[in-house]
C-alpha cells in the first residue's frame, strides 16, 4: 500500500478540482492510500472513508504570497503541514498544486536537500511525438549558475532512469542555437560542464525541436524554463480556441469535428 499526502487546499480550482482528483485516484489505483491535507469543512465528505487519512488545518497558503513570508507566518499551513506528515515517514509522496515557490521552499526547509545538491529544481513532464520529456527547472531558481544547471541535468536523468526506466536518458540543454557556442555565458560554461561528464549529453537543443521527442531531459534555468512552459500551455490552449472557431463556420466541419471526437480526446490526454 502506498501512502500519498495530498494538499487539498492548493491550486487555482482548489478544492474542488484536488477532491475530484483524490476520488479518481482511488477509484482508479486500490493500492492507494490518500492523505488529505486541508480545512475541515472541505473534508467532511471523506471522513471514515477506506484508504483516506485525514488531516485538519484552517491555514492556507494564496497563490501570490511570498514564501519567505508564509513560512513565518503560517507554519501551520496545508503545504507546510503535508511536508511534515511526508518528513514524519508516514506517506511516500507529497502532491501540491498550490503555491510553487512555497512547495520549493517549504521543502528546502522541511525535508532538507540531498547531501551534495546545491539548490532544488522544478522537473515538469511534457508531452511530445514520442514518449514525455522532463523540462528542468520550470521555474524553481530564476537566477542560476552553470553548475545548477549541471545538477538540474543529473536530476532529471536519475528521474527519468528511475521512475520511467529509460536507460541512459538523452540530455540536452536549451539555447539559441544548436552550435556549441550559442547561447548566453551560463548556457556556455554549462555546456563545457556536461561535455566533460560521463552523462548522456547530445549538446545544446533549440525549442522548436524540444517536442519532436528526441530528448528525454531538457535543462534550462528556471527564468527560461518557466517562459517555455507557460508558453507551451498558451499555445495549445490557442489553437484548440482558433480550431473551435472555425468549426463554427461549417455544417460539414461540424460533422467531422464529430467523426474525430475520439482522436481529439486522445489528443487532450496526451497534452
Amino acid at each position: 500500500m502506498y501512502k500519498v499526502v495530498l494538499d487539498v487546499m492548493g491550486g487555482d480550482l482548489a478544492p474542488l478540482s484536488t477532491l475530484k482528483g483524490a476520488q479518481l485516484a482511488l477509484q482508479k489505483f486500490p493500492d492507494l492510500h490518500l492523505c488529505l491535507v486541508g480545512k475541515k469543512s472541505v473534508l467532511k465528505d471523506f471522513e471514515g472513508l477506506k484508504r483516506v487519512s485525514l488531516y485538519y488545518t484552517e491555514e492556507v497558503v494564496g497563490m501570490e504570497e511570498s514564501p519567505k513570508d508564509v513560512l513565518k507566518k503560517k507554519k501551520d499551513a496545508s503545504i507546510f503541514k503535508g511536508l511534515e506528515i511526508l518528513k514524519s515517514g508516514e506517506a511516500q509522496a507529497f502532491v501540491s498544486a498550490g503555491n510553487s515557490g512555497a512547495v520549493v521552499a517549504g521543502a528546502i526547509f522541511i525535508l532538507g536537500r540531498l547531501e551534495g545538491v546545491r539548490r532544488p529544481a522544478i522537473a515538469t513532464l511534457i508531452p511530445s511525438l514520442k514518449d514525455p520529456f522532463v523540462l528542468i527547472d520550470a521555474g524553481a531558481n530564476v537566477d542560476s549558475k552553470p553548475f545548477d544547471l549541471f545538477q538540474f541535468g543529473v536530476m532529471g536523468s536519475i528521474f527519468i532512469e528511475k521512475i520511467w526506466k529509460r536507460k541512459n536518458p538523452k540530455i540536452a540543454l536549451l539555447s539559441i542555437g544548436e552550435e556549441s557556442g550559442k547561447g548566453n555565458i551560463l548556457v556556455k560554461k554549462a555546456h563545457q560542464l556536461f561535455i566533460n561528464s560521463d552523462l548522456n549529453y547530445l549538446g545544446n537543443i533549440e525549442s522548436k525541436d524540444i517536442f519532436r521527442g528526441e530528448i528525454d531531459v531538457v535543462v534550462c534555468d528556471g527564468f527560461i524554463g518557466n517562459i517555455c512552459l507557460k508558453l507551451s500551455e498558451g499555445l495549445a490552449e490557442v489553437i484548440l480556441e482558433m480550431l473551435k472557431n472555425e468549426v463554427k463556420n461549417s455544417f460539414l466541419y461540424l460533422l467531422g469535428m464529430r467523426l474525430a471526437e475520439g482522436a481529439i480526446k486522445n489528443f487532450k490526454k496526451k497534452a
